[in-house]
């Protein structure tokens, strides 16, 4: 096993013990591969409190390279198997900003692929501005965006309207609070994503409105990096609804609270394409069952 994936089990696992149990190995072997890998980055990874392990701050950069390494290696194993079996798939490219990139597309995928799962689903990322031409020129078939789109080249179809939810550990002294407001967030330990990015424009826009200054621990780009690292540093984030599973709730110990005035924040995902895109079945097919999925009863094109 890369020691990669042993870095990121003790992370997940928050705990040396746990980590050993879940790889089938000894916890003084796993202990040696995590000194290995400090070794030859030749930077501390963690440090102990109490009995506690927390992330040093290179650990929590490292931690995101290794999140993106595992979802590589997943693409690598999806884009090998229609060589296994020898049938060429059809093909689809979808460009999506990052928010919905890691919110909806995936959804949009498991749901086509249940049904057309030799499909060929390729996916590119970039900023709604960057995505918009991309659909226009055909170098993207189509686009899916966290915003409406109004283009005379271009139909955009609104799936569903989202705003950011606080994200709390369990456990959190404000998961037992009867009510929550926006001023509730300043000073509070958090996590957020990266400058530039679109939702964090409208939390800082939100802050700004309401004069509060939340201590940000972190800015992160990646939904998932930050989902698992709320519990691990008792933080807390906004994150946007659709995003917010139960099973991803559950599974990383996570309790969600409404704030009123953080349905100012509120986005319309849209998908877009061009007449010419969905003249291909395969598209036509995933814009269709996209469309049905968030709205059903409707059909498509209306």
């Amino acid at each position: 096993m890369e020691l990669i994936d042993v870095f990121a089990a003790v992370v997940e696992q928050q705990s040396l013990n746990k980590a050993s149990q879940l790889l089938n190995i000894s916890q003084p072997a796993l202990s040696r591969k995590i000194m290995r890998l400090e070794e030859e980055l030749g930077v501390k990874l963690f440090k102990r409190i109490g009995k506690r392990l927390e992330l040093t701050r290179a650990g929590e950069v490292c931690y995101e390279y290794a999140l993106d390494q595992q979802r590589l290696e997943r693409k690598l194993k999806e884009a090998l198997q229609a060589f296994k079996t020898g049938v060429q798939p059809a093909s689809i490219i979808v460009g999506a900003s990052l928010t919905t990139l890691q919110s909806t597309l995936p959804d949009l995928i498991t749901i086509y692929m249940r049904e057309y799962p030799n499909t060929d689903i390729k996916a590119i990322t970039g900023k709604t501005h960057e995505i918009v031409p991309l659909v226009k020129d055909r170098k993207v078939d189509i686009g899916l965006v966290a915003s409406k789109i109004e283009d005379p080249a271009l139909t955009c179809v609104p799936l569903f309207d989202d705003h950011l939810c606080l994200v709390l550990p369990d456990g959190h002294p404000y998961t037992g609070k009867t009510e929550l407001k926006v001023h509730d967030l300043n000073e509070l330990p958090m996590i957020l994503f990266s400058r530039g990015t679109w939702y964090r424009v409208l939390m800082d826009e939100i802050f700004h409105r309401y004069a509060v200054h939340p201590d940000v621990k972190m800015e992160i780009d990646s939904f998932e990096a930050i989902t698992r690292l709320v519990s691990t540093c008792n933080a807390a984030t906004l994150l946007p609804e659709s995003y917010l599973r139960r099973n991803l709730m559950e599974d990383n110990e996570l309790t969600v609270r409404f704030i009123p005035e953080l349905k100012q924040t509120k986005r319309t995902t849209s998908l877009l394409y061009t007449e010419d895109a969905v003249l291909q079945p395969s598209i036509s097919l995933f814009i269709d069952q996209a469309v049905r999925h968030y709205q059903p009863g409707k059909p498509m094109g209306e």
